[in-house]
């Protein structure tokens, strides 16, 4: 996926304000005339919205359907008609089921439209009423414990929400938003660390996008209940900025490993940045580059990931691949969603005094003065999570080391291998093993080396940045979590330098084991592939060549037609598999690859 085929120059140089105006806000309404033609029975793209498998979907209706009101001077001539149209939509989609984040969306919709005096002429008495008793948080929070029923614990932070905002409704009083409040702080302090980033889990050590995304998210609902932020929130929002401010980049790209990434991992940099800027978590210099990377995001969202042929967001066709949670039954949703995303975003810039403000001209020059290698730290202990970035030229280079868990850990968006948009990708849900070892015992059990990180060291080798840990058992798959298996330990070895990234692992069996196969996998971008002995050469892509040692048996195919391959930005193209079966290994063995890009 080359760089070029997704920048947008021409709206690079636009205020924020006017982009969302221009762009989003027209997409807006025709999901607005397209609910009021055909009600229950609309399909987007082919698919029929109201299927019952979004149970968000009717609070995303009303929250973006709030913006579209709230956007429209009372003077223009179509408020009229959106203003009856809202009434007609909420009645319609008042019996429908909707929780959790539907309920959050849809009483941030009704304050919204309480701040901006609209309510009572947007949702009838009779429907108001009946919302009062659907939206909320006790059909998902264990009354008098305050402990959530069946959910992760970020869902603190939506009960919590829910909470301070029917409270702002007049619908209840502040003890249980205060109640919800510490519960929601407690469980990021616990699982935080002396770091600030949330594990994922309780306590296995997944660490990704919403690790970083989360303490944004939470300072964000505390700015549109209009509450004070702790000192202690800002810290933690501090150090998720320390991640982004030196993963900024031209093309608004954003996180590119873990799961719900494509459009979603550029928008986590937008929530925590405007935040930020909001909190004056950023200096001045940092608020206007944040503010300009806010606008290559968004021009992105317009030239990339908008499809102008169906009217929708574009996570699932064409090539490209998302999580079964974001699945296209959910078309309608995640548009709404991501618009939600942009405009709220925006409208804090311009609350910051950046209406109308054209992107400082310094953007990029500011780009090439970050860190060329900048190591973060997720958690120390038992095993090390951690994520190294890598600045080469315009690319950026995400090597993470987070495991996965439950779940997740058999996953190659989690594997620890370097991402880089149109280089590496991985494939949501998918466990190919792309550019980790595969070992597959006697006994049938399958091994790779992805959970058990000890001992992570970086070091400066003349322009390149080494880094090294070990894993004293490899992680068996087949079970939910990962599963340690000591028949085998390995060190490994990363050296990361302009244009060429090597890694080398070293294997060392803990007694000798008899019929062992090996595989390596690396499926790219790269196409005219020519494999000469080790190395395979491409004539188009980014992957200029890709060689192994320690594997002798090489095979090339084409995955573009195959849907397994499909990743957040585009299909992957060729795949590369070297092999080798039927080994005894009773001694030390190396695996090494190297990867050369353009």
């Amino acid at each position: 996926m080359p760089l070029a085929e997704y920048a947008s120059p021409s709206l690079h140089d636009l205020p924020l304000n006017t982009l969302v105006e221009r762009e989003l806000l027209p997409q807006l309404r025709y999901f607005f005339d397209q609910l009021i033609a055909e009600g229950k029975s609309l399909r987007i793209d082919g698919v029929p919205v109201f299927n019952g498998k979004d149970p968000f979907l009717f609070g995303k209706i009303a929250n973006g359907m709030s913006w579209l009101l709230t956007n429209t001077p009372q003077s223009d001539p179509d408020f009229a008609r959106y203003l009856a149209g809202y009434r007609e939509i909420a009645t319609l989609t008042i019996d429908e089921h909707n929780t959790s984040w539907g309920i959050y969306y849809y009483v941030c919709a009704l304050n919204r439209l309480r701040e901006a005096d609209l309510l009572t002429q947007a949702v009838s008495p009779e429907t108001l009423e009946r919302l009062r008793t659907k939206l909320d948080w006790r059909g998902f929070v264990r009354q008098p414990g305050f402990t959530l029923i069946d959910l992760p614990t970020n869902y603190y932070g939506v009960a919590f929400s829910i909470a301070r905002l029917r409270h702002l409704l007049g619908w209840e009083d502040a003890s249980a938003s205060e109640v919800l409040l510490e519960c929601m702080v407690t469980h990021y302090r616990t699982y935080s660390g002396e770091y600030g980033f949330s594990d994922e889990t309780d306590g296995d050590g997944r660490f990704d996008r919403y690790s970083i995304l989360l303490i944004g998210e939470i300072c964000q609902r505390f700015i549109e209940t209009d509450m004070p932020v702790p000192a202690q929130l800002k810290e933690w929002l501090r150090k998720a900025v320390d991640v982004i401010l030196v993963r900024l980049n031209a093309h608004g790209d954003g996180f590119e490993f873990g799961r719900s990434i494509g459009p979603y991992g550029d928008t986590a940099f937008l929530e925590v940045l405007s935040a930020a800027a909001r909190l004056d978590v950023l200096n001045a210099e940092e608020r206007d580059m944040a503010y300009a990377f806010a606008v290559r995001a968004t021009a992105k969202y317009v030239n990339f990931w908008f499809d102008r042929e169906t009217h929708s967001v574009n996570l699932w066709d064409k090539g490209r691949r998302t999580d079964a949670y974001r699945g296209k039954h959910r078309i309608l949703g995640e548009n709404l969603s991501l618009l939600h995303q942009h405009i709220y975003t925006s409208n804090l810039w311009r609350g910051l005094g950046y209406r109308d403000a054209v992107p400082s001209p310094a953007f990029d020059a500011w780009l090439k003065k970050l860190p060329r290698f900048t190591l973060t730290w997720f958690a120390r202990g038992e095993y090390d999570r951690a994520l190294l970035t890598f600045r080469d030229g315009e690319r950026i280079v995400s090597l993470p080391l987070v495991n996965g868990g439950a779940t997740q850990h058999m996953h190659n968006p989690y594997f620890p291998i370097p991402f880089c948009n149109d280089v590496v990708q991985g494939a949501a849900d998918a466990g190919f093993a792309q550019l980790l070892p595969r070992i597959t015992l006697a006994s049938e059990a399958v091994l790779i080396p992805t959970a058990f990180m000890r001992n992570v060291r970086v070091a400066e080798q003349g322009t390149a940045l080494e880094l090294t840990y070990m894993q004293d058992a490899l992680d068996r798959l087949g079970e939910i979590a990962p599963v340690r298996d000591v028949r085998l330990s390995v060190a490994t070895r990363y050296t990361l330098d302009s244009g060429v990234i090597t890694r080398t692992d070293v294997f060392t069996p803990l007694a000798p084991l008899e019929n062992v196969g090996l595989s390596l996998e690396f499926a790219s971008f790269g196409e005219d592939a020519r494999v000469d002995g080790s190395t395979v050469h491409f004539g188009s892509g980014a992957v200029k060549e890709f060689s192994v040692t320690g594997l002798a048996g090489c095979h090339v195919d084409s995955v573009a037609a195959d849907s397994l391959y499909g990743a957040p930005m585009g299909q992957l193209k060729t795949r590369v598999v070297f092999s080798a079966t039927a080994l005894t290994l009773d001694a030390p063995f190396s695996i090494s690859w190297t990867l050369k890009y353009r």
